[in-house]
């Protein structure tokens, strides 16, 4: 407690006790005088009145010694009870410090120890009887480096002292040291805020140890691969270290040099190895074996030297951190064959210097020929090359033109298909006929120079099968019979069930193009297709009794543009599809034809076989779903067809929306919302394909809506790529009760 007083409130207790010595002495001056005064008989009234006085005052002065003893006893059981506080608080701490593993210790702000634990002096056993609280580390530094405890003393005891009180001075962070007795320890300190140090000491051993395993581990890893590396070398190879003992070796040098099976052993040093080589091997290396392992620059020599009757070729190398790199090749037989090949390749010369001599006359009389040869080739090739340009060009310009101008064509026909299911008045009406009539030409136009630009380009692959063309002459019987009437002619059809092989498609569109040729430049009459079974397949030919054509125009007739009667208003390309197809699918066609008596155009086609007849399925009306309320999403990037499409849908009571894009149309529709249908146009924006927009609309809908993809692009690679997806085309112009037709399917 004495030793904690002056500490907490002690100059007040002190001035206390010096006043009361202070009253008690004028306590007893007063007494004093008292009893002196009692012995003057004249003034005991005055000394009584004295008397009193003083009374008052010293049991007032009293009092107050009192108080202040009072004051001053509190004050020291408040400082005993901090004391005793203060003791635990430090008991409790000292006891947490000695319960971590790791060693603890504290310097004050004048770098003297102030606490530590048991860990920490277990770092230092030979000084830790000498440790004491109120030691500098400068003091505890120099014991440790006196008794050699790190093993940086080892080397310089006054460098490691001076290199540990710098570090100490920083105490930026954690360093490590290692100690005289094996062990490792990491030291972390840092600063504290009354610019003290705390210093966090952990045994890093175990760590250390298992860190040089593992790196001996990789290094014995690297040595086998190294080793098994050598191994398979056919260039034998050894290698020295910087003082010139054998450190690595493989097989191939032990059977190169013929060295004996305890060779590594007896002839371990570079001495001894070289020694065999030039004594017992003979080998004249003149110098190339020397030792170069003290060599600091890499130092290279390369030299082919004679054994006896073999030949190495010898490398040797210095290596820059000292040893030396030596490696045989036998090269012997390589050699054997080099002269072998010099040898027959004078032979060679001699003999094609003979026969050059016998063939420059020959080359001479050919030269001439080459040349005029070469002449004529490059003008035939030249000629070639610009006919292919000519045709590429045309068949490049056909189809863009012809894509670019389906667009607004089918705009156009959207927009006349809608006026057309609305009530006009008869002269609209008829202004709206004769619109779409004037599409239909335009359209048939376009698609004939698509289909010619497809089959000049090899777009078109013929599909072939084996079918009824019975059937497929009903559908053509059907498809021309209103184009006969209107006509005022008599169209016949003479057919039987017969089964023929070839692309229903492609035959389709000749046959297509005979009848609808016939019908357009007969005036008056019949139009007549048969059918002629012969031993050698099936002749389909279709005959009228128009104008006829000249025997001298017959071979000009299939080419493109050729019209011999204008009033017609044909286009003149029906033909040139019909030789381009025929010769794709090796069918002959013929045409037999008198002026004034009418003309006969033939196809003949191999027989089929016969495979399983399958009627025709047809939905009976009652199954259509309606149209009006169908929720239907239109993905174009054409404003045009945007609005073309929204009035002829809208027109049969369908709901809706358009966008140019994914971006567009995902927002259109929140979560647990989607179209009942989407139309989607193959190419839109940057690079968008129908496809890809649709897969993302189906991913953003959560579920997989029908979809139609809408395209100008009538090429093979997009069907084929359509079909794997299972996404139906309808090809622009979309024709209104195609789309009609298509949407009810679909929607069932």
């Amino acid at each position: 407690m004495n030793d904690l007083a002056p500490g907490f409130g002690n100059p007040d207790a002190e001035d206390l006790r010096n006043e009361v010595r202070k009253l008690r002495k004028i306590n007893a001056a007063l007494m004093d005088r008292v009893e002196r005064s009692s012995d003057m008989a004249g003034n005991a009234f005055s000394m009584f009145e004295t008397a009193i006085s003083l009374e008052a005052m010293v049991r007032e002065r009293t009092m107050e010694l009192e108080d202040a003893l009072r004051r001053l006893a509190k004050a020291n059981a408040d400082l005993a009870e901090a004391h005793a506080a203060a003791d635990a608080n430090r008991m409790r701490l000292r006891d947490a410090i000695d319960s971590i593993n790791e060693g603890f210790v504290l310097f004050d702000a004048e770098d003297r120890l102030v606490l530590f634990n048991e860990a920490y002096l277990g770092f230092w056993p030979e000084i830790a009887d000498q440790v004491r609280e109120g030691m500098s580390f400068d003091q505890i530094a120099k014991l440790a480096a006196s008794h050699n405890q790190p093993r940086g003393t080892l080397v310089g005891r006054d460098r490691w002292v001076s290199d540990r009180l710098a570090r100490h001075s920083v105490a930026d962070g954690g360093h490590v040291q290692a100690l005289a007795d094996g062990r490792w320890v990491q030291i972390n300190e840092l600063r504290t805020s009354e610019g003290g140090i705390v210093g966090i000491y952990t045994d890093i051993t175990e760590a250390k140890a298992e860190d040089a395993r593992e790196r001996a581990r990789e290094l014995a890893e690297r040595n086998i691969v190294l080793q098994s590396t050598l191994d398979n070398l056919s260039e034998g190879v050894c290698l020295f270290d910087a003082q010139g003992r054998l450190a690595a070796w493989n097989e191939a040098l032990q059977r190169l040099l013929t060295l004996p099976e305890d060779w590594s052993m007896g002839l371990a040093t570079h001495q001894a190895l070289i020694g065999w080589c030039r004594e017992t091997l003979g080998m004249e290396d003149d110098g190339c074996l020397d030792w170069r392992g003290e060599s600091l620059c890499g130092e290279r020599v390369h030299r082919l030297v004679r054994c006896g009757a073999r030949s190495f070729e010898v490398r040797s190398n210095a290596m820059e951190q000292g040893g030396q790199v030596i490696g045989f090749t036998d090269v012997t037989d390589m050699l054997r064959a080099q002269s072998a090949l010099r040898e027959t390749a004078e032979s060679l010369e001699r003999r094609v210097a003979e026969r050059t001599g016998e063939l420059v006359a020959v080359n001479h009389q050919l030269a001439a020929e080459v040349a005029e040869r070469r002449e004529i080739e490059a003008q035939l090739m030249d000629a070639k090359t610009a006919a292919e340009k000519a045709n590429l060009s045309k068949t490049s310009f056909l189809a863009a033109a012809s894509h670019d101008l389906l667009q607004p064509l089918n705009a156009a026909r959207l927009f006349v298909a809608a006026l057309g299911d609305r009530r006009l008045a008869l002269p609209t009406r008829a202004l709206v006929s004769q619109t779409s009539t004037a599409l239909d030409s335009v359209e048939d136009l376009l698609e004939a120079l698509l289909e010619i630009s497809r089959l000049d380009a090899g777009a078109i692959q013929p599909e072939i099968s084996d079918f009824r063309l019975d059937r497929m002459l009903e559908a053509l019987r059907v498809e021309f019979a209103p184009m006969a009437r209107s006509s005022g002619l008599t169209l016949s059809f003479e057919a039987e069930p017969v089964w023929v092989r070839s692309d229903i498609r492609l035959l389709r569109r000749i046959l297509q193009n005979f009848l609808s040729n016939a019908l357009r430049y007969t005036q008056r009459g019949s139009v007549t297709l048969r059918c002629l079974e012969s031993a050698t397949g099936v002749r389909v030919s279709v005959s009228d009794t128009g104008p006829g054509i000249a025997a001298d125009k017959q071979p000009l007739i299939f080419e493109e543009f050729r019209r011999f009667d204008n009033r017609q208003g044909g286009k003149g390309l029906g033909l040139a599809i019909v030789r381009r197809a025929s010769v794709m699918l090796g069918h002959a066609v013929t045409v037999e034809s008198t002026p004034g008596q009418g003309s006969t155009f033939s196809i003949d086609l191999p027989r089929g076989a016969v495979v399983m007849d399958e009627a025709a399925q047809t939905d009976g009306p009652g199954r259509d779903r309606g149209m009006r309320g169908l929720k239907v999403l239109i993905v174009d990037n054409e404003k045009s067809i945007q609005s073309g499409m929204r009035t002829l849908l809208e027109g049969w009571g369908c709901a809706v929306s358009t966008a140019t894009g994914f971006d567009d149309a995902a927002p259109r529709f929140p979560d647990g919302t989607a179209p009942d249908v989407m139309l989607v146009d193959y190419h839109l924006n940057d690079g968008e394909t129908g496809d890809v927009a649709i897969r993302r609309l189906n991913d953003h809908f959560g579920d997989a809506v029908p979809a139609i993809i809408i395209s100008a692009d009538r090429g093979e690679p997009l069907k084929m790529l359509l079909d794997e997806r299972g996404i139906p085309v309808l090809n622009k112009p979309v024709k209104p009760a195609q789309l009609r037709a298509l949407l009810r399917t679909m929607v069932r």
